[in-house]
């Protein structure tokens, strides 16, 4: 008879919850950049870079990120207006692709690599290549065949890609004004793209003295979802040559605004149903925006030996008593009651565990002031609508989202996000769009799902004694100090401060699998304080707070002796009277 394992069952459902924040659903991205070549795209100021290039030094830089945070994402570059026509780049994909008239393959579509990115560098750093390949056509290069130069590098490089992204990054915002012919051919090669999936974006360039409007051609040609309001096609932020003074700034609004269109990698579920009333379902999906970040652990190394080694590692269950190795099979289930276990088979145990099907059931409805900001006891879940399970989720969803917003309340729900996860209450609160200060978007308008405590979760606050207050005075003094501190706005963003050990690890991979010198990188920490600066500001109000409040100290110490002296006074007081009672009952007194 084989040993038998018992496995005890723990109260705390902690590793449920675990197990379901892992199930993700990975999206693979294919992203090509489209940059214009022209006379007014190559103009730059006091010898600094033009947009070209600095579009050119962006696409280095998605490249350089893609390359350890999504190795399996494509991306690809490619010029149009040029002189000079180019299909391919030495690539098997690329040999049944057609050559487009003034379209010119700058870099392949493919997974990001050191050659790709020398390439690029080369380009932006080199004149004399420079004035090779970014020589300007005579004559404009058709819309419509850059769309179909396009589809053909998604459709040989990236068909099976879940999330397909074309960027045009151009200054030009009506290139058939006078061709109504082209202009019919590009509106038709911009349906064949939405029908094939790929997702059109235009990254605009305003001048000085001209605005891009995308009202002329390309609000037009773009297809959004029926979430999306129309007006926000183009995307809000513009290029303006006024940024010139510092090129720096306009690569790094060009690169954030291509980031802040990343498709969400971190799908907690997918198609749950939302039931909003008796007989009204939905679905949805839902993200897992905030959560720890930490060093990626691809495999193990062996290290006892003459030279590193990745092991052959395999996991088994022993036994604590005789190490003996344990199969499935033997393992039994128990939950302790009165110091004895009760044992249960798997399936009793996933009968115990299931209440029912996954869902979110809305149950209440309450005013968010009566919310308080001590309720959530986790992370908060982004759920967003899907038309996947059922029809119409969109517009129901966008319509319960109106509601919430304008009357400022929250829907309390049931929620059960996997099978055997036990249920919890949760807050659906509404939320705007949020954008940080470069005007990026960091999170869409959408529901938030905010998870709130059961009565044996609240734990009761002990009672304090009183403790003395601050004065009038003291608080003003200390509320200059604190608006010296304050942030540009009084918002802090966090995509400013990136975790200085995560970006000094990426930094190092970056550059081995680029082939650069990891020697010449310099390690950065945002997140330390500006010493210097801070002492700058606050240095005199602080010193002043600090004096003020030991003064005030003082005085609440001597008035608390004084006051205790005055109560051990009155005790002694108060006890004569009963002492000489005493001595009269004993008939000692004289």
């Amino acid at each position: 008879m084989s040993n038998m394992y018992v496995e005890r069952v723990s109260d705390n459902e902690d590793e449920e919850d675990d197990s379901v924040e892992t199930n993700y659903m990975v999206q693979k991205d294919a992203v090509i950049l489209a940059i214009e070549v022209s006379e007014s795209m190559l103009r730059s100021e006091s010898g600094e870079d033009n947009q070209i290039i600095i579009a050119i030094k962006s696409a280095c830089l998605i490249m350089q990120s893609m390359v350890i945070s999504c190795p399996k994402d494509k991306v690809g570059v490619l010029l149009f207006g040029t002189a000079r026509s180019k299909a391919q780049v030495d690539n098997e994909y690329d040999q049944k692709i057609s050559v487009h008239p003034h379209c010119y393959l700058l870099s392949s579509l493919d997974v990001p690599s050191a050659e790709n990115l020398q390439v690029l560098r080369a380009l932006a750093h080199d004149e004399n290549d420079a004035r090779n390949i970014l020589g300007p056509s005579t004559q404009p290069a058709l819309i419509s065949d850059l769309f179909h130069f396009a589809n053909q590098i998604f459709t040989k490089n990236a068909q099976k890609y879940e999330s397909k992204r074309l960027f045009v990054i151009t200054d030009e915002d009506n290139p058939h004004e006078f061709d109504d012919k082209s202009r019919s051919l590009a509106i038709e090669m911009a349906k064949c793209l939405h029908d094939e999936k790929i997702k059109l974006e235009i990254l605009p360039i305003s001048h000085q003295g001209r605005q891009f409007d995308g009202s002329k051609f390309y609000d037009d040609i773009i297809y959004n979802e029926p979430t999306k309001d129309t007006a926000s096609t183009i995307l809000a932020t513009k290029f303006n040559i006024e940024d010139k003074g510092n090129p720096a700034s306009l690569l790094a609004k060009l690169v954030s605004e291509i980031r802040s269109n990343k498709v969400d990698k971190h799908v907690l579920f997918s198609n749950l149903p939302f039931e909003i009333g008796p007989g009204l379902t939905i679905s949805i999906k839902g993200y897992n925006l905030i959560h720890p970040q930490k060093l990626p652990r691809t495999c193990w190394v062996y290290d006892n030996g003459e030279q590193l080694h990745i092991p052959n590692v395999q996991g088994n269950i022993y036994s604590d008593d005789a190490r003996v190795s344990v199969s499935k099979s033997d393992i039994k289930m128990a939950y302790n009651f009165g110091g004895s276990q009760v044992f249960f088979s798997s399936k009793e145990h996933e009968a115990i565990k299931f209440f029912e099907k996954p869902i979110l059931r809305i149950i209440g409805f309450k005013p968010i002031n009566m919310l308080p900001f001590w309720a959530s006891i986790g992370k908060s879940i982004f759920i967003y609508p899907t038309e996947e399970g059922y029809r119409g989720s969109t517009r129901t969803f966008s319509a319960l989202w109106k509601k919430l917003l304008s009357s400022e309340i929250i829907g309390i729900a049931w929620y059960i996000p996997k099978i055997n996860t036990p249920p919890s209450l949760v807050a659906i609160i509404p939320s705007k769009e949020f954008h940080s200060s470069s005007k990026s978007q960091i999170f869409s308008a959408g529901l938030w799902l905010y998870t709130l405590p059961f009565v044996d979760d609240i734990r009761s606050i002990p009672n304090f004694k009183s403790t003395a207050k601050a004065s009038d005075s003291l608080i003003d003094k200390m509320r200059r100090v604190v608006q010296q501190l304050q942030l540009p706005g009084g918002i802090y963003d966090p995509m400013k401060y990136s975790n200085p050990s995560l970006h000094w690890h990426y930094q190092i991979l970056q550059a081995m699998a680029c082939d650069d010198d990891v020697m010449e990188l310099k390690k950065v920490d945002k997140t330390e304080p500006r010493s210097r600066q801070i002492h700058q500001r606050i240095g005199l109000y602080a010193q002043d707070w600090a004096t003020s409040l030991e003064e005030q100290f003082q005085k609440l110490q001597e008035n608390s002796s004084k006051l205790y002296e005055e109560n051990k006074r009155k005790r002694e007081t108060n006890k004569e009277p009963a002492t000489s009672r005493k001595k009269i009952n004993k008939g000692t007194i004289s």
